[in-house]
């Protein structure tokens, strides 16, 4: 049997928000106020906390939280 180490691939996501100049778009009203909730290992972690702060915001419709997965900008390859 091998006493290889199996690696396995980190794949970051950046969890961002902030109010939006129009709902129906994705252009935000002051980037400088962006709210960066954090960057996470797992889309599953990205994802809860982007869950959380998604309803937190829920009676905001012109505040928007997005799950941007950085490992696909680093190596759009994969």
């Amino acid at each position: 049997m091998s006493d290889k180490v199996i690696e396995s691939k980190q794949y970051l996501h950046l969890v961002f928000g902030g109010r939006l100049k129009d709902v129906q778009g994705v252009e935000f009203a002051d980037c400088d106020d962006l709210d960066i909730v954090g960057v996470y290992p797992s889309y599953a972690e990205a994802h809860q906390a982007w869950e959380e702060k998604a309803r937190a915001s829920i009676d905001d419709a012109e505040m928007r939280y997005f799950i941007v997965h950085i490992h696909r900008l680093l190596e759009p390859e994969d």
